[in-house]
């Protein structure tokens, strides 16, 4: 809205008042525009969330119903082994008491053979029954477990049903409303692209000179190398054309070795600076809620995991989550290739450097470079993260 207000301070206070009238009008509606916007980007994060607690639901359903289904067959094998147990008292009677046991034996070999048999036929009950009350908690705590998820995935369902809608409202008024200004949001949109083609540059440059430092760096530390050993080298020739006292002077000299140099590699970029050069292939490309990629467009966690994943990074569809990886940054020690997050979670972006980020802003934006001390993320700044 910053450069709408500098067109309206540019009419100057002689113009026509019905103009002045007309664009301060414009100013208010985009200002509710812009409203509507963070309100769809929100949105489309609560949406994002909405399918990450689906898909955590869903894992929990897999293992429930696959620890029930172990879960019942022990029941069976447990329900089994009692009867065969049950059978085999029926029988065969109860094993003769221990006087019995003591009256009949033939040694006493025989006696403790036979006690140290009922006792292990005892804990083999004792273990069956409690096999069997294991697995019978383990049905009745999965169905219980199951019962919950299949709930809270309904409610989740229906919250991003809700989501969905709303969303389709909102843009359904950011239409019209922007329908009323078309001539004011075409000089925006020119004047923006302008200024998003002069920070595409100064971030190319200053990739460009990052490269070109690492380059020089590594430049330096070779010549420092090849100073070193071409020194080394200097010293072993005067310790070798220096006449020795008692050897004869006709002697011939060993032939020394040609100094093998090492060339050190150029120092490859950070990961950082990896996942800055691959989104600065996507700027331009359209902000859509819940995409996340270029052939379809990106929200803003969309775009961040995307491009992350090409550097073997996981990350979720969803920036509350992403704001819960790595670890916490301050403003200050901001790095390429930090997570920056605004507005209670409901957006994110990229830093690339120079106090600057890349991001997909909100509907009707594309993916794009803006300044994280511009006074709006300022005011809505709620943190970093760290994750490479």
């Amino acid at each position: 809205m910053s450069v709408l207000a500098a067109l309206v301070t540019a009419v100057g206070a002689g113009a026509d008042p019905s103009i002045q009238e007309k664009r301060a009008q414009a100013q208010a509606i985009l200002e509710q525009v812009q409203v509507l916007d963070d309100e769809v980007g929100d949105a489309a994060e609560r949406w994002n969330g909405a399918n990450y607690q689906l898909g955590q639901i869903s894992a929990e359903l897999t293992s429930a119903q696959a620890d029930l289904v172990r879960a019942k067959r022990g029941v069976k094998t447990s329900q089994a082994r009692v009867g065969a147990r049950l059978r085999e008292l029926y029988v065969n009677g109860d094993s003769a008491g221990a006087i019995e046991v003591l009256l009949g034996a033939t040694s006493l070999q025989e006696i403790v053979e036979v006690l140290d048999a009922r006792e292990r036929v005892t804990a083999q009950d004792a273990r069956i029954a409690k096999e069997l009350k294991t697995y019978r908690v383990r049905v009745t705590k999965r169905n219980e477990q199951l019962t919950r998820a299949r709930a809270l995935q309904a409610e989740v369902v229906r919250k991003r049903t809700a989501e969905r809608a709303a969303i389709a409202a909102k843009l359904a008024t950011r239409k019209q409303l922007l329908s009323s200004v078309q001539e004011e949001v075409q000089k925006l949109v020119a004047q923006e692209q302008a200024r998003q083609a002069a920070l595409r540059r100064q971030a190319e440059q200053q990739q460009a000179a990052a490269a070109a430092a690492r380059q020089r760096a590594a430049l330096q530390a070779q010549q420092a190398q090849q100073a070193l050993q071409s020194a080394e080298a200097s010293a072993a020739d005067a310790s070798t054309s220096t006449p020795d006292p008692v050897a004869p002077s006709d002697a011939a000299p060993t032939p020394e070795a040609d100094p093998v140099i090492s060339v050190a590699p150029p120092a490859d970029a950070s990961k950082g600076a990896q996942v800055v050069s691959i989104a600065m292939q996507y700027l331009g490309i359209k902000y859509v809620w819940g995409a996340a990629s270029p052939s379809v467009g990106f929200d803003c966690s969309g775009l961040t995991m995307y491009v992350f994943n090409q550097v073997g990074v996981s990350l979720p569809h969803y920036a509350a989550a992403q704001f819960g990886m790595g670890t916490s940054v301050s403003k200050d020690q901001l790095q390429p290739g930090d997570l920056v997050f605004f507005r209670g979670l409901g957006h994110m972006g990229m830093y690339i450097g120079g106090g600057n980020m890349i991001h997909a802003p909100r509907t009707g934006d594309v993916v794009k470079i803006s300044s994280i001390y511009d006074s709006y993320y300022v005011a809505n700044w709620v943190g970093a993260r760290r994750v490479l």
